[in-house]
């Protein structure tokens, strides 16, 4: 790799050093470390929610899928866009108000008990599902880490996941939620700048010569071997919005409920652009790389920012990779650090926790969970988009659901929450081996449907006590 492409790469890795640096002085009490103290704005929240909910997957997974199938994948696109769209017009309001009406809850988990005034249990089995979930979530983060260490650096795929893995862990470890959503900003500028030039310098500085290369299939949206199943597994990714508890914290941590329209228009905007650049560079690939097919195809990124930009801007272009994996990975380490400090140690070890030791706590869990995490991707055949689809329909089946009908049922009760947390997680679990017929459906799709099912049949048996009724219409009236 040339010396001035490594130079701009690790600059930039600096820079990401001193803003965790920066937020270390910041952060003083738990919450500041897990929700930033409530003091997000705007802009820094819409980019902070795209960039940590694109990860590796915005420029590795989906480019390589465009690479190889076409635009026929763009229906994975269209669904997220329009469960991005209806998680911020659903959901972000009333669980800002929600969550900071049942005391200041800081975590998902907590923001449950409190909503159904529950004895621990339901606790229990939301921070246990959301740390099961989040460990392969972010070990897809750190496979993408190893892919980019190992294509850039020439390093074995053991070596580039341990260097990758060290530097994402760090700057999360030390700045808690202020370093991860202001890094998730400039991560997110750099992303949409490096997704639109890209393709960009190979359709437009090439002219037609470069799309008239495309084979025409790839252009087709409903090929004739797409089957309706196809499609409504694509589109079914839209439903795992509703359950992200890394997306859903930054709803929590914005300052002003009166900052969620313009948030949302930004956030909104910077996805629909971000979609189509990474849709246009795998179809640059396919034109780029007719002739020398990529052995990887979730390199193809990497691949066209070698062969197109001299190596100062290559190196711009690498980070960009780099800053989408550590957009996600930092924001589900902080998850699971929350979840550790405030609905296991603080909740059954030690209530009389200090604010210091609590905030130790979570730094531990930080380098628990990358270390498991880590061990996980170890192997070097992991996808990043099969790791990636899996822990979203987990997170998506399991709390997608319980989130919607806490935020707008009051007859909702702990009984029916836990039915739902369960169900939609075993489904999950369950049907992602199984093969064949109705199997190969999206298993978010299934687990996402018999979890709102089990939720309401349960609650409809035994609905929610009159306090807990109560409470919700009180916070009806916040709205």
């Amino acid at each position: 790799m040339p010396v001035s492409t490594t130079i701009t790469f690790f600059a930039y890795l600096i820079m990401l050093l001193v803003i965790g640096t920066v937020a270390y002085k910041a952060t003083t009490t738990s919450s500041d470390y897990i929700l930033g103290g409530r003091k997000m704005g705007p802009a820094v929240t819409a980019l902070s929610v795209g960039a940590s909910d694109m990860s590796g997957w915005l420029l590795l997974g989906l480019p390589g899928a465009i690479y190889i199938s076409g635009l026929s994948e763009v229906w994975i696109g269209i669904g997220l866009v329009i469960g991005a769209w209806l998680n911020w017009f659903l959901v972000a309001k009333r669980l800002r108000i929600y969550t900071e009406f049942t005391n200041d809850s800081l975590t998902l988990p907590d923001f449950l008990e409190r909503r159904f005034a529950d004895n621990g249990i339901l606790r229990l089995v939301a921070a246990s599902t959301t740390l099961l979930f989040f460990t392969f979530y972010t070990s897809s983060g750190m496979v993408g880490g190893a892919i980019l260490f190992e294509q850039v650096f020439s390093l074995d795929y053991q070596t580039a996941l341990l260097v990758g893995s060290a530097i994402i862990v760090s700057y999360t470890f030390v700045g808690g939620f202020f370093a991860v959503s202001w890094t998730d900003f400039f991560q997110g500028i750099l992303m949409l700048i490096a997704l639109l030039m890209v393709p960009a310098v190979v359709f437009f500085g090439d002219g037609n010569n470069a799309i008239d290369a495309l084979d025409p299939a790839m252009l087709e949206i409903l090929p004739e071997s797409l089957t309706t199943m196809t499609i409504i597994s694509l589109m079914a990714w839209g439903l795992g919005y509703f359950g992200q508890p890394h997306i859903l914290s930054r709803f929590m941590a914005i300052g002003s409920t009166k900052d969620l329209p313009v948030s949302r228009r930004i956030a909104m905007s910077w996805m629909v652009l971000s979609l189509i650049g990474a849709l246009a560079t795998g179809l640059a690939g396919a034109v780029m790389f007719a002739d020398a097919p990529l052995a990887n195809k979730e390199t193809v990124f990497i691949e066209l920012s070698k062969v197109l930009f001299n190596p100062w801007i290559a190196g711009v272009l690498i980070a960009a990779i780099l800053s989408a994996i550590m957009s996600t990975i930092d924001s589900q380490l902080l998850v699971c650090s929350s979840v550790v400090t405030e609905d296991f140690y603080r909740k059954w070890i030690k209530p009389s926790a200090t604010e210091r030791e609590r905030i130790m706590v979570g730094r531990l869990t930080v380098l628990g969970v990358a270390v498991l995490a880590t061990v996980i991707a170890l192997n070097p055949e992991s996808s990043v988009l099969s790791l990636v689809s899996y822990a979203w329909a987990g997170f998506g089946a399991a709390f997608g659901p319980v989130i919607l009908l806490s935020l707008y049922w009051h007859s909702y009760s702990r009984f029916g929450a836990i039915a739902t947390i369960l169900v939609g997680a075993v489904t999950v679990l369950i049907w992602k081996p199984l093969e064949g017929g109705v199997f190969d459906l999206y298993e978010l799709l299934p687990g996402f449907i018999f979890a709102s099912l089990a939720g309401i049949i349960v609650s409809l048996i035994k609905p929610a006590e009159q306090t807990v009724r109560a409470k919700h219409a009180q916070f009806e009236q916040q709205l």
